[in-house]
């Protein structure tokens, strides 16, 4: 576990020279899972091209090929693409989930298509993290599942080579990955299934959105009515896509242009896409930024200032460690709301956030499901606490960037979805 120390460049000061950088983001997690899942369940070989290569992507891979999936990494010019070739999944296999949501959520439902038992497993975190609905719901579907009636992992599932499936019930106000979950193995059941989600809300639409999308690219079509998805059986083809940067992991890069002022330009971003990090463009403009989508991709433009916001980040969740620790630096006081959910991600975000922020002297209410962050002159130089999120790890090097000597605990973390964040920063900061 390596403590990074996180460069300093105050964008205010005299000396400190704006930003001027290109880069580009690697692909984006989440579809690159979706993808995987999906073309193991093809009748005929599938290449993704352009894939995340992080721990989260390298745990599906793993897992799949424990389930007897062929994946075969083709190098190219840039890197690699993985050429899947689909197999019977069968058992018994132990699959490792590491602390990944996709991963711990996705992967059992593929599983119950296998012969035998399959058991998963991971970090201590993962341990604590919401999968009840997931299980519930495969047990609905007739599934054999050992959880010891705890509903949380370990989990072994005794799998029948084939799933019904038919209606279920779920709470799906803690994850959209529970829903996603579910529509990823619906086209491979044999009447279809009929998901309800009877939670009081659901965050993360555009995740949702994104598996749809990744179903419809398969073959598949999913009926949407309010709180109901309907997909019925359906044989996938194989496909050959090609994974869009991984947008959420932008914000950090996008946040240094308007702390340092200058600018930075992201290559290949989309001109349409249901990624949730897109609404950065909107987000970060409020904030001040100057914001470009040209045909080379997204520019960023800053000026060393930035404003406050009032937001409802329910959708896009995922965003709030970047916006938080960007509010953090700004003029003017942010309230971040809607954010409730996030209690249950790779760590409680909102404790997490609002005590590194106020270690360093800032100025952070935490609310059952908002951040209100008045900002203040931070000047304490200590460690800033990743708590094994990647999000916090970055959101560390944000403020890193206005405050000397935040030092960010862990930076390793990164590489969940980043497989070399603190060389692309100290890439981007030498383009100043």
């Amino acid at each position: 576990m390596t403590n990074w120390p996180a460069p300093f460049r105050n964008g205010l000061s005299p000396a400190s020279k704006p930003i001027d950088a290109r880069l580009s983001i690697p692909g984006s997690k989440s579809a690159t899972n979706r993808a995987l899942i999906l073309a193991a369940l093809a009748n005929s070989p599938s290449r993704i091209r352009k894939p995340l290569s992080s721990r989260d992507t390298d745990l599906m891979v793993k897992g799949l090929r424990s389930l007897g999936c062929k994946i075969d990494e083709v190098k190219t010019d840039g890197g690699f693409d993985y050429q899947i070739t689909p197999q019977k999944l069968v058992g018994p296999a132990q699959i490792e989930v590491g602390n990944a949501g996709t991963v711990m959520r996705f992967l059992p439902p593929l599983a119950s298509l296998a012969s035998g038992l399959i058991h998963f497993d991971g970090d201590e975190r993962s341990h604590e993290r919401p999968i009840a609905p997931v299980i519930d719901a495969l047990e609905q579907l007739g599934v054999s599942i050992e959880h010891g009636n705890k509903y949380r992992l370990p989990i072994t599932i005794n799998g029948a080579g084939k799933v019904k499936g038919g209606e279920v019930k779920i709470d799906a106000s803690a994850s959209s990955q529970f829903v996603s979950a579910l529509l990823l193995l619906a086209p491979a059941t044999e009447i279809g299934i009929t998901i309800k989600n009877i939670g009081p809300n659901l965050p993360s639409l555009p995740h949702i959105q994104m598996t749809i999308q990744m179903l419809q690219a398969f073959g598949a079509q999913v009926e949407l009515s309010k709180n109901q998805w309907v997909v019925k059986p359906v044989i996938f083809s194989g496909q050959d896509l090609t994974i869009e940067p991984d947008l959420s992991n932008a914000a950090p890069f996008m946040a240094a242009a308007m702390i340092c002022g200058g600018s930075v330009l992201i290559n290949d971003w989309p001109k349409s896409t249901t990624q949730p990090g897109d609404q950065l463009r909107e987000i970060f403009a409020k904030m001040g930024a100057r914001i470009e989508l040209t045909s080379s991709g997204l520019k960023v433009s800053g000026n060393g200032e930035i404003n406050g916001i009032d937001i409802d980040l329910h959708d896009v969740g995922e965003l709030t460690p970047a916006i938080a620790a960007l509010s953090s630096l700004a003029k003017s006081p942010s309230t971040l709301r809607g954010i409730g959910h996030l209690r249950l991600h790779e760590t409680d975000r909102l404790s997490a956030l609002a005590n590194e922020i106020n270690n360093l002297g800032g100025a952070v209410t935490e609310g059952p499901g908002e951040l209100l962050i008045n900002p203040r002159k931070m000047l304490a130089s200590q460690i800033f606490k990743s708590y094994e999120d990647h999000r916090m790890a970055t959101a560390g090097a944000i403020i890193g960037l206005a405050v000397d000597g935040v030092t960010v605990e862990n930076i390793e973390t990164t590489r969940k979805t980043l497989p070399d964040f603190p060389g692309m920063w100290q890439m981007m900061l030498k383009g100043a």
